[in-house]
């Protein structure tokens, strides 16, 4: 493979990659060759070269996208079916003169369009997390020496050092490798740092496999290395995270889509309807226009659910408060009810469903294999063998393997808040952790033990070995690393019973055993030397060495993922793992996690081979996918999506963005997760528990019940009302309730009494029913029935209320005072109703309901009672006071409709989710 040179007009030479910055499979290029192409030298770039190519491929840092002007934003509010409904209803209490209701309505559609407004922009505010993380300073060599440069001024070709605790400012074919290892979880989601070399890799490698190669925004833990800049700004694989995030375009929610239908398919009823109604009252009836069009606008504020789009929002407002007391934050309220018609999550593994922390979770000995308890970096945790717990300070073998990890590693542990934190290698942490669980002191170890001399790992040679004086004053070799690679370097195992001969093909066995379990393994040990050697060198530690065991490192699963996991699959939802880890990992972590069929692993470069037809086959049947690079996550997402169903995606690096974008719900981690990940989804976990989801299905689930049920209460009483005026005006006959006493009603009753179904628990089987069927419509037949149904006996009730109050000698405003009353209680005792989709509401929990259906009947009880005695309300509705008698009557309505709902939903059966 070569990448040719050629030259400009003036004669500079330019590399023919580097003129247009493209990604090109440099790890795969030999140094030569990668240099030449860069026309790069070790000692770099010259100021004038920099200077043009800077001009050339512009500053090292993602473009920033247009973005339209707040005015726009603000307008773009107003662009929903709900809020015409809204302002509809506005103007109808505005030609009725009503100001004040007029007044309200306005002001839900201001606060909408504000809080939609302070939302807009989540994709740029994604992208400007991103850009953060590239690197604000560089070191370079320019002209042959070491300099200092901004981050936004590296250019392809210039030569990089890395060290400890930088950051990657661009992309880079690294041409020097000394112990140098990257932190690339945010790009792969990968728990374990990655060894870097300066050798060729495939060109088939995947993104984690790519050793030859520092990517930009990663994390230098441990070693040293320079690399040539082969793709800055948008060319790097973050810029094409980005690239994707602007690509991506976030889908609308299942509830906002049949909202919006049900908002547009009501609208275009209530206005055929009030033509209809118009023309034959001026047509047969003979009416007067401005009598019968004051009667059509009655109807239109009768039929049109004012209330409606305020108790939405409202509900999901509520929904996320309660959320955000379980530590789930909700950034995009339409989200919520999203989350709980979710039927499938694709969660990454490191960190939402691990810990994130590596472990040790078995030490293999010569003749011994130890179990070890704990949970990530907590230095609590027991050691037992053969199913038995044992005292690990009492097992000589075990203190020395334990004493010579933590002295051959470069890790700090430290106390901070209560908790273990780790400084340095995730890796050699957890070998200062086990050691700590075993008894030992890791400061007063290291105090006793004293280093000498250190060979550093690197991946070349791939183990570390240190130099001790042991608290007698002899001098001891200590090594660890790859095992394959230590057994190799050992003569004798260390036993119980004493050194003996090595048995390696004994040792090869344990160290695949350990492998099937999706642990990674260290191989640990010893070489007495003499005092007077003050240092080592390759030769002391190749040959002659002691081998002390086997320790098997797992990043662990979370415990309480695997009881969510058994609580999604209950409520029928799916979850799958796609992770940038290894697949025999992954898989062991999916048995631990009880995913289902945890050996169908399908890896990423299986998914390349794969054409859509073939993904959207094998996707629903696969639990686990590994080695994924953030496209692969992407095409996932939507390989679901395409098949009907609702797919949350969980997660907490970069890698993970555009993923969190093109889920129906996204959802990252709030204490782990990257800001770009928090930006790019709709609900942060703060605590990033996995077994918060399960809480927060269940909250979304009850959210979308309790809309239901508020759709369900005001639907009917809106018909009821609507049929009134129709059958009026077909009949020919006096109202028996005015437009304005209609608006009074409704405006009453959505903020008291809908308001109230907002606020209602779970119910008991809601995470025993299966997701919700993005094609379910939320005017479903049983609604439509029930809407006829209760509004048909509504307009039953009014006419015969009125006409007994006729009867009775009540004069016209005092027979209408009577039917809004009946009306008002009517809608209380079928509140009590709805508050059971599916079950009797006649029983104790039923009567006594909630602290907000108690308050909301007490405050409309006390605005009706104002209604009907004051004389301001009589000046303004036209009321008159009524008698108790009268009153009993009222209640004795509510009572008959109570009953006969109640009849019908044992007729109907139970209501289906």
């Amino acid at each position: 493979m070569a990448w040719n040179v050629i030259l400009d007009a003036s004669g500079d030479s330019r590399p023919m990659t580097a003129t247009s910055n493209e990604s090109r499979p440099w790890y795969a290029a030999t140094v030569d060759e990668v240099m030449a192409a860069q026309d790069s030298s070790s000692n770099g770039l010259t100021e004038t070269t920099a200077r043009r190519r800077l001009s050339t491929f512009g500053p090292n840092r993602l473009p920033a996208p247009r973005r339209r002007g707040p005015i726009s934003r603000f307008l773009a509010q107003f662009n929903d079916a709900l809020i015409y409904l809204l302002l509809a209803a506005a103007a109808v209490t505005i030609v009725l003169g009503h100001w004040i209701d007029a007044g309200v309505i306005l002001a839900v559609v201001l606060i909408n369009a504000v809080v939609g407004f302070l939302q807009e922009g989540k994709a740029e505010r994604a992208l400007d997390a991103i850009r953060d993380m590239l690197a604000p300073k560089a070191s370079v060599i320019r002209n042959g020496r070491r300099k200092a440069i901004a981050g936004d001024d590296v250019v392809p070709g210039d030569i990089v050092l890395l060290e400890a605790g930088d950051r990657v400012p661009a992309d880079l074919r690294l041409i020097d490798a000394n112990g140098l290892k990257i932190d690339e979880a945010v790009l792969t989601g990968e728990s374990m740092t990655v060894d870097k070399t300066v050798t060729p890799v495939s060109e088939q490698a995947s993104l984690g496999d790519r050793k030859s190669m520092a990517f930009s925004g990663t994390l230098v833990t441990y070693g040293r290395g320079q690399g040539v800049v082969v793709a800055t700004g948008s060319c790097t694989e973050i810029g094409r995270i980005s690239g994707m995030l602007t690509d991506v375009s976030p889908l609308e929610t299942p509830l906002l889509r049949q909202m919006r239908d049900f908002a547009t398919w009501m609208a275009v009823a209530i206005i055929g309807l009030a033509t209809l109604v118009l023309a034959f009252g001026l047509l047969v009836r003979g009416y007067g226009f401005a009598e019968i069009f004051m009667a059509v606008v009655g109807l239109s504020v009768a039929a049109i659910p004012e209330g409606l789009p305020a108790i939405f929002t409202i509900t999901l407002a509520i929904g996320a408060q309660n959320m955000a007391q379980r530590h789930t934050l909700v950034r995009r309220l339409p989200a919520i009810e999203t989350l709980g018609s979710v039927s499938v999550i694709c969660t990454d593994k490191t960190g939402t469903l691990t810990r994130n922390e590596m472990t040790v979770a078995s030490i293999a000995t010569a003749d011994r294999l130890y179990q070890i308890s704990g949970v990530g970096y907590a230095i609590e945790g027991t050691f037992s063998l053969d199913g038995r717990d044992i005292d690990a300070a009492r097992d000589p073998l075990l203190t020395e393997l334990t004493r010579a990890g933590l002295l051959c590693s470069d890790a700090g542990l430290r106390q901070s808040h209560g908790q273990s934190r780790i400084d340095g290698d995730p890796m050699e942490g957890a070998l200062l952790v086990v050691a700590a669980k075993a008894g030992l002191d890791p400061e007063a170890e290291r105090r006793a033990w004293p280093r000498l001399d250190t060979i550093p790992f690197d991946s070349s040679h791939q183990f570390m070995a240190s130099l001790h004086r042991d608290p007698t004053g002899d001098h001891r070799i200590l090594i660890k690393g790859a095992p394959e690679r230590i057994v190799a370097m050992c003569r004798h195992e260390c036993r119980t019973d004493g050194d003996q001969e090595l048995t390696s093909k004994k040792w090869l066995a344990d160290i695949d055993a350990l492998a099937s379990l999706g642990q990674r393994v260290l191989a640990i040990a010893t070489k007495a030397v003499d005092r007077s050697t003050t240092e080592i060198s390759f030769g002391d530690v190749e040959h002659g060495m002691t081998l002390l065991g086997l320790v098997g490192l797992i990043d662990p699963p979370r415990e309480e993922a695997v009881a969510s996991i058994e609580a999604c699959r209950e409520a029928g939802i799916q979850v799958k793992m796609i992770t940038g880890d290894h697949a025999v990992t992954a898989a062991a972590i999916a048995r631990e996690l009880g995913l289902e069929d945890p050996s169908s692993v399908l890896i990423g470069v299986e998914l390349d081979q794969l054409n859509d037809d073939e993904l959207r086959a094998c996707v629903k049947s696969t639990a686990v996918f590994a080695r994924t690079s953030p496209a692969h996550k992407l095409r996932l997402v939507q390989a679901l999506q395409s098949q009907g169903l609702v797919v949350a995606m969980t997660g907490d690096g970069v890698n993970d963005a555009p993923a969190l974008k093109r889920a129906d719900v996204g959802i990252s981690m709030g204490q782990k997760g990257s800001e770009a990940a928090k930006e790019a989804s709709e609900i942060v976990l703060v605590d990033d528990n996995f077994a918060t989801i399960v809480d927060a299905v269940r909250a979304g689930r009850t959210v979308y019940d309790n809309i239901k049920k508020a759709i369900l209460f005001i639907l009917p009483t809106s018909g009821g009302e609507a049929l009134v005026l129709i059958g009026a005006i077909l009949l020919g006959a006096t109202l028996p309730i005015t437009p304005v006493q209609i608006l009074w009603v409704n405006m009453v009753t959505a903020v008291t009494l809908g308001l109230a179904l907002a606020f209602e628990p779970s119910e008991r089987d809601v995470m025993r029913r299966p997701p919700r069927a993005t094609s379910e419509p939320i005017l479903s037949r049983f609604l439509m029935w029930r809407t006829v149904f209760v509004s048909t006996l509504f307009m039953i009730a009014i006419f015969t209320q009125f006409a007994l109050a006729t009867m009775q000698g009540a004069s016209t405003a005092e027979a209408r005072t009577v039917v809004v009353n009946t009306l008002v209680v009517m809608e209380i005792f079928y509140l009590f109703s709805v508050r059971y989709l599916g079950t009797s509401s006649i029983h104790l929990a039923g009567a006594l309901g909630t602290p907000a259906v108690l308050a909301s009947v007490g405050a409309v009880t006390v605005l009706q009672l104002l209604f009907t005695y004051t004389p301001f309300m009589a000046v303004l509705f036209d009321t008159r006071p009524l008698q108790p008698t009268q009153g009993l009557q009222i209640v004795a309505f509510g009572i008959v409709l109570l009953l006969i709902v109640e009849a019908e939903k044992r007729l109907v059966g139970r209501l289906g989710p």
